[in-house]
């Protein structure tokens, strides 16, 4: 026959099942933060990135692009306007100085020139005309001139023979004031054509002159017209690769266009580029750090492009090893220009563990291969190395990975 549980029995077991609970859940969350706790205050060093600490230079540099160019790269123009007429050497080929990379046809041009010609011989023979012209129009004016002596000579007689016969009696007054006006008049036309005389001297030599600037100036045209078929013949000036060559054959280019570039690939220099932000901070003269790949080259900034583009400001790079092997054209490359420099400074190898403040905490190993929490200052910094002012000495090894997890830990045990 069952009995009911007394509710006191029913209570005290309920108690005694909860404390067992409660035993439990104590025992559990020990245990698991026991684990959290062992499993947090150690690391393995295979996670780890360790530096060194030691004695060099610093640099403070800012972070630009840059595109590998020839130090030198001619460009070959179209003399004339032309059609290609055929391809001698492509993009890539190696030339000497007199190698031919492409023909141009240059029959129109010629006969263009060989007009010209003509039109010059025509000015030249137009000239020694002109002279001839000049010379007889001066020398029928001088014969003028001696006639018009002549006659003021006639008159002067007349005038002395009139006088002679007045005082005879045999002639009148008015006879003899006419001919002193008859001796005024050849006077007058006798210096009217002296004048003229003048005049037609500084005529001659005008137009002279001016004929023979004319044909100078045909001349030159002629002058300027050979030569530029002389460059029709499109060969290369210098030693040095084709980075470019117009291949169209049969097509027609205008005077002034681009048939072939010739770089001189004995040298490169790099063509910077930087936000306009820092356009205050990059000057002429200061250093620069050029990287390819593992491999620094260093340089010096030359020159800075006035304008602005796309908020990018464009500079050139001089470098001191501008033939060396790695150098390619058109290659793309990290830039840091060199803003400011410290040495014999203690460094460490830049990382993830770094934050960029002039204060912050990083790990340090000790001797007993324990790693504790120490805070520093930093200098300057670049890519490479981090400044530390203070907090570390030369020799020590420090964390450089990002540890930012274990920002509450003051000391960790390295496995």
């Amino acid at each position: 026959m069952d009995r009911d549980i007394p509710e006191e029995n029913q209570k005290e077991q309920s108690r005694r099942r909860w404390l067992w609970i409660g035993v439990f859940a104590l025992v559990v969350a020990g245990a698991v933060w026991g684990l959290r706790t062992s499993l947090s205050n150690s690391v393995n060093k295979i996670d780890l990135r360790l530096a060194t600490a030691e004695i060099g230079n610093v640099e403070n540099t800012l972070t630009a692009s840059g595109e590998i160019q020839p130090d030198f790269e001619a460009v070959i123009t179209s003399p004339i306007t032309a059609v290609i007429q055929q391809i001698y050497l492509d993009a890539g080929a190696s030339v000497k100085n007199g190698d031919k990379i492409l023909e141009l046809d240059k029959e129109f041009t010629q006969l263009n020139f060989e007009k010209m010609k003509d039109e010059l011989e025509l000015k030249r023979n137009g000239i020694v005309k002109l002279r001839w012209e000049l010379e007889k129009s001066f020398y029928d004016l001088k014969i003028n001139d001696s006639i018009k002596v002549l006659k003021i000579n006639s008159l002067r007689a007349d005038i002395e023979n009139a006088k002679r016969l007045f005082k005879a009696g045999g002639g009148t007054r008015e006879n003899i004031d006419q001919a002193e006006q008859n001796l005024r008049i050849a006077q007058l036309e006798k210096r009217q054509l002296e004048n003229d005389i003048r005049i037609k001297q500084q005529t001659m030599r005008a137009d002279i002159r001016e004929s023979e600037i004319g044909a100078q100036i045909k001349e030159k045209d002629l002058q300027e017209l050979q030569r530029k078929l002389q460059q029709a013949n499109i060969i290369a000036n210098r030693t040095g690769v084709l980075t470019y060559v117009n291949k169209n054959i049969g097509s027609k280019v205008a005077e002034g266009e681009v048939l072939a570039r010739l770089a001189d690939l004995g040298g490169f220099k790099v063509i910077g580029s930087i936000s306009d932000n820092y356009a205050d901070l990059i000057r002429v003269g200061m250093p620069v750090v050029v990287r390819i790949n593992d491999t620094q080259l260093r340089g010096t900034l030359t020159n800075i492009l006035p304008s602005v583009q796309n908020n990018i400001v464009n500079f050139d790079v001089q470098l001191d090893d501008k033939a060396n092997k790695l150098l390619r054209p058109k290659m793309k490359v990290e830039v840091y220009p060199v803003t400011d420099a410290h040495n014999q400074v203690v460094r460490v190898a830049n990382g993830a563990g770094f934050t960029g403040t002039p204060v912050q905490d990083v790990f340090v190993l000790r001797p007993d291969g324990k790693a504790e929490r120490r805070t520093v200052k930093i200098g300057l910094a670049n890519f490479d190395f981090v400044e530390v002012k203070e907090g570390i000495r030369a020799g020590e090894r420090v964390i450089v990975s990002d540890m930012s997890k274990y920002k509450n830990i003051k000391e960790l045990e390295i496995k």
